[in-house]
């Protein structure tokens, strides 16, 4: 699943110099979550990571990956302490 949903977004995060680092399925506080985590070389800020998600969401509706009602859950990796 994991190999689908990145080659189907393929580069089209490219233009907000992020990409998918790695994607998890699971039951998280007892629902059905799809997480996908978020990289770059710098910092991802938050509005960075609505409009990923806003290319991510029609993909993933189009490529029906999980038959069974899920979350969509897109973060930022974590970078550490800032100075």
């Amino acid at each position: 699943m994991k190999d689908k949903i990145i080659a189907a977004v393929g580069d089209k995060l490219k233009d907000l110099n992020v990409f998918i680092d790695d994607i998890t399925y699971g039951k998280v506080d007892n629902e059905n979550t799809l997480t996908i985590i978020l990289d770059s070389d710098e910092i991802i800020p938050l509005n960075k990571v609505v409009m990923a998600t806003r290319i991510i969401n029609p993909i993933l509706d189009k490529l029906d990956p999980i038959k069974e009602s899920y979350t969509l859950d897109v973060y930022a990796k974590e970078k550490g302490d800032v100075e």
